[in-house]
């Protein structure tokens, strides 16, 4: 596999040589460097029914993801090298809106079809960054390594400057992305009303009954971890899940096992320069939190702008920390005798907070940035949407560094060769962050300190065709108990193709 891994970066060298299309106009769809999916062509506003559909367009992507993973230390029954692959793509129609109504839908596909690029059925779980090319519910159930799901449908009515969405779709907000970085993004149910009536502010209000995560055919419980099976990854299984709020710890508490997320923003650019943000979240009876964010644009001359920003996040226990206990590992849950108290100080509580700040740097192709962050010594916040509550600031890849008494300290460099002249449709990212993690956690499930070394490299050979290439350098100390069960290196290939 070593051999296989080299042999992808070598490729794409050679394809960071390669020169962009002749054709410059803007293609249908774009992606930004998160790849998130940018559209720039939509339909426009037709006099029937009929024209609503026969004007509507088709949206297509071709893609494909190659991961492997190292654990510096591999320890029989624990940690295990891994690597995924994943071939398929998307089909997307948006109708023409008629009237002020529209749709939408988009089918997803991927496969792991080669065996010598996949693990095995008995080690599926071990598979870490890659395991959304895959159901892993679905191969231990099933034996299958294809998934096929229609990730997206909705009806659409604006008017005015105001817009309700109702059904499956993607939802960008502070707490819920589509994390679209695999081969399926994350979607929700439910419904969306976003009003721009007042100049130079954006509020939107969402309500969500259902979650499909990445690596999910079907669409789920937005907080529920395990089904009434006990199956780890018949419900949300997230990374970052509340082991504790599990389907029988609610049913035993005489609680729901099925949720709502409801989230409200606001966005505000009324002074120059200048943005408010502000994010409320709840799951009714469970958890909450309030977060609001600072971020000031100030020219320094030459062409050099810097920005301060600051973010804040409130989060409070509103019944699940009786349920589930302060730790996302769940070992303080209400089905566990913990002898001690974890290193956490109120076992029983989610009330935490979480502090960040940041200056970022900007001049042409440059971008760099300096950041810090925080989390009270209370309970682990509770964000298993996608939607990281560190992400832009000291989050690397793959890290999830919100565990109660964290601190993390980061710093990053984005360079776009391409604005610069010096390689068409090139860039590139470093990112390095420090983790402190709170030793007292470990015996919860914590991991150690480490230190962590990300790297991007994003070639756009046509309009339409992106490669990426990604590289995780994770150096960690020991835990208490004895052995490096932190430290890895990881490598990441995707193609993309857009029609």
């Amino acid at each position: 596999m070593k051999k296989l891994h080299l042999s992808l970066v070598t490729a794409v060298a050679c394809l960071l040589t390669a020169p962009l299309s002749a054709d410059e106009s803007k293609p249908k769809r774009e992606l930004k460097n998160n790849m998130m999916v940018v559209t720039n062509k939509t339909p426009k506003s037709v006099d029937s029914i009929t024209e609503a559909f026969s004007e509507g367009i088709f949206y297509g992507r071709l893609r494909t993801n190659a991961f492997r993973w190292d654990w510096k230390e591999e320890q029989t029954g624990g940690n295990l090298d891994n690597y995924a692959f994943g071939l398929g793509g998307s089909l997307a129609y948006k109708t023409a809106p008629y009237k002020g109504v529209s749709g939408s839908a988009a089918f997803y596909y991927s496969s792991s079809p080669f065996s010598a690029l996949r693990m095995d059925e008995n080690d599926i779980g071990k598979v870490k960054a890659g395991k959304d090319t895959i159901s892993r519910y679905d191969v231990k159930n099933s034996g299958s390594y294809n998934m096929a799901v229609l990730a997206e449908a909705n009806l659409q009515y604006e008017i005015s400057n105001t817009k309700v969405i109702a059904g499956r779709q993607i939802f960008e907000s502070f707490l819920t992305k589509s994390n679209d970085t695999k081969m399926i993004p994350n979607t929700f149910e439910g419904f969306v009303v976003e009003m721009r009536e007042i100049p130079d502010t954006t509020i939107r209000a969402a309500y969500f009954t259902g979650q499909k995560l990445r690596d999910h055919t079907e669409f789920h419980d937005v907080l529920t971890f395990k089904d009434s099976a006990g199956d780890s990854w018949g419900n949300n299984d997230d990374s970052a899940i509340h082991k504790g709020l599990s389907y029988n710890n609610f049913k035993n508490a005489g609680e729901d096992t099925s949720h709502e997320l409801i989230i409200i923003d606001a966005k505000n650019k009324s002074i120059k320069g200048l943005q408010l943000d502000v994010t409320y979240a709840s799951v009714p009876d469970v958890v909450s939190s309030i977060t609001g964010e600072i971020n000031y644009k100030i020219d320094i001359g030459d062409g050099y702008s810097l920005t301060p920003g600051v973010r804040y996040m409130h989060q409070m226990d509103d019944g699940g920390g009786v349920i589930g206990g302060a730790s996302l590992k769940g070992g303080l849950a209400r089905d566990k005798t913990p002898t001690t108290n974890l290193g956490y100080t109120d076992t029983q509580s989610l009330d935490s907070s979480l502090a960040m700040a940041r200056l970022v740097l900007k001049k042409g192709p440059l971008k760099a940035q300096v950041a810090y962050s925080a989390v009270s010594d209370d309970a682990d916040i509770v964000a298993p949407w996608r939607g990281f509550p560190t992400g832009g600031y000291t989050r690397a890849m793959a890290q999830y560094n919100w565990y109660a008494n964290t601190k993390t300290t980061s710093a990053e460099v984005n360079y776009d060769f391409d604005k610069a002249g010096l390689i068409s449709g090139f860039s590139a990212l470093a990112r390095f962050a420090m983790q402190n993690f709170d030793e007292a956690k470990q015996v919860a499930g914590n991991q150690a300190d480490s230190m962590i070394l990300h790297m991007d490299f994003r070639q756009r050979i046509t309009p339409e065709f992106y490669a990426k290439v990604r590289v995780g350098l994770v150096n960690a100390d020991d835990r208490q108990t004895g052995g490096d069960k932190d430290s890895y290196n990881e490598y990441r290939f995707e193609l993309n193709y857009l029609f």
